[in-house]
């Protein structure tokens, strides 16, 4: 077994390089220049973007850090912890708050057709926002969303962040017309819409009958490139390692440069490099690691499972075959070609799998592995 110096190791570089689950700035950002290039030529520029990748690729992260440079207010709003229209204009005015000096934003708010109730926290300073139920709850929106326009100036103009903007659909039927009428004549703010469910963001932004048509420019975000994502593992790992290669290779073999998913098994290797420092077997012990922390979460989704759901995955992990193929329903009994699709856009939908440019395949490389494994036992 190959050794190194581990107590010497604890000692230099006790911080994991690795980070996930979490928005990611330096030293954890995986490189994107040239998509951070064109989010800031684009913000510069007064345009609005629109940005989908399945979950889990980093699109806020990089958005944040492109808009980091800029010296700007940035607004920031996830549209999936949002219930009502009531409640996003109240969540949307307190962040607000949180922004611009308090005296500004109040003399805007005495103009509102509905006066919110604001409360402030005297240990935190956190200011809480409440709209009386009286009147439209469409007016308290309006106005709190003009107010982005009225607060913002064109030396440090105001960017508003909306992430998972495809539940727009969930809190009120109407609302995407009602938002569009209103921030089409915003000038001095930059929009940004994030949406992980492709097929929505793109019938929201693409569909010449949705009020959102040709907003603002298209981005759909791709995994890291192999070459750019092994530099960042190389670069890293070269610390405890004479030569990372192998288990780099290793790691994007199993996750194929999906972003979270690297920078997941990436950190499970090096805190089991610490334990063990031992460079063969470090990559498996990592794998197994995670598979345990995470056998109950998979058990869940399995149980949740439809009998042709169950056999499309198991094919997708044991196989290469094309789903829709004949040979693959003779494998693994899916049934017609219809019933098959059916899976495939509902697991689609769940987030469980997804559609690249050869094809489809298990979102989650650790849940193929869960699948493979469980097989083979």
């Amino acid at each position: 077994m190959k050794k190194t110096n581990s107590d010497k190791f604890r000692s230099e570089n006790a911080r994991n390089p690795f980070k996930f689950g979490t928005v990611v700035d330096d030293p954890y950002f995986t490189n994107r220049k040239s998509e951070l290039t064109e989010i800031r030529s684009l913000l510069n520029s007064r345009n609005h973007l629109i940005m989908s990748s399945p979950r889990r690729y980093g699109k806020t992260s990089l958005v944040l850090k492109a808009v980091s440079t800029l010296k700007r207010p940035v607004l920031y709003c996830d549209l999936q912890l949002i219930t009502t229209e009531i409640d996003l204009a109240e969540q949307l005015l307190r962040k607000i708050y949180r922004l611009y000096p308090f005296e500004k934003i109040k003399k805007i708010v005495k103009t509102f057709r509905i006066i919110p109730t604001i409360a402030i926290n005297p240990l935190t300073n956190e200011v809480n926002v409440q709209f009386n139920p009286v009147g439209k709850n469409s007016d308290s929106l309006e106005d709190v969303l003009n107010l982005f326009q009225k607060i913002s100036d064109n030396h440090k103009s105001l960017i508003v962040i909306f992430d998972e903007f495809q539940e727009i659909r969930k809190i009120k039927a109407g609302l995407e017309r009602t938002m569009r009428a209103i921030l089409q004549h915003h000038d001095r703010v930059n929009y940004i819409f994030l949406g992980s469910q492709e097929s929505m963001i793109r019938d929201i932004f693409e569909n010449n009958r949705s009020p959102f048509y040709h907003f603002g420019k298209r981005m759909r975000l791709s995994k890291i490139s192999i070459d750019e994502f092994r530099a960042f593992l190389e670069n890293h790992f070269k610390s405890i390692l004479k030569n990372p290669d192998a288990i780099v290779k290793e790691i994007l073999d199993l996750t194929r440069a999906h972003p979270y998913y690297t920078q997941q098994l990436a950190f499970y290797v090096w805190e089991r490099f610490i334990l063990n420092n031992d460079v063969d077997v470090t990559v498996q012990q990592a794998i197994d690691q995670i598979l345990m922390v995470h056998n109950l979460d998979y058990d869940r989704i399995w149980g949740s499972l439809n009998r042709t759901d169950m056999q499309l995955l198991i094919g997708l992990a044991c196989s290469d075959k094309p789903p829709l193929s004949g040979e693959f329903a003779r494998l693994f009994k899916t049934g017609s070609t219809s019933t098959t699709y059916s899976a495939i856009t509902r697991l689609i939908s769940k987030g469980y799998i997804v559609q690249t440019d050869i094809g489809y395949e298990i979102e989650d490389p650790f849940l193929k592995q869960w699948i493979i494994e469980r097989r083979n036992n």
